[in-house]
């Protein structure tokens, strides 16, 4: 039996990427940080903050989101949100997503069919 130390690895492993994708797909509409981890959860897409911080970071580096303060409440918050350049990728990163699920499908059908 798989101990839970190695599955949990491997899980962390494969939600990494997917967690970029969530965060792309949940920010075409704007939203902040805290708001976003709670929908990504509420989602199956548990992060942690010191996980997602950073990540919205890279990825506003990166060009694939923008971001602005929204000082207007009693607590200033920044909204971010998927950049036209972040669109594009995340168009992209679905493509390879979908590829990726056709392969181990074909794969586990070729298991089925020996």
């Amino acid at each position: 039996m798989v101990s839970e130390d190695v599955l949990r690895t491997h899980l962390q492993e494969l939600r990494r990427g997917t967690v970029v994708v969530a965060s792309l797909v949940a920010l075409r509409r704007p939203d902040y940080g805290y708001a976003l981890l709670q929908r990504l959860t509420d989602h199956g897409f548990p992060v942690d903050a010191n996980t997602l911080y950073p990540l919205l970071r890279r990825l506003e580096d990166q060009g694939l989101l923008t971001s602005e303060w929204n000082t207007e409440e009693s607590r200033p918050r920044k909204f971010y949100r998927t950049s036209d350049e972040g669109e594009s990728m995340l168009t992209r990163l679905l493509d390879d997503l979908a590829a990726v699920q056709t392969s181990i499908t074909g794969l586990l059908i070729q298991g089925v069919d020996r």
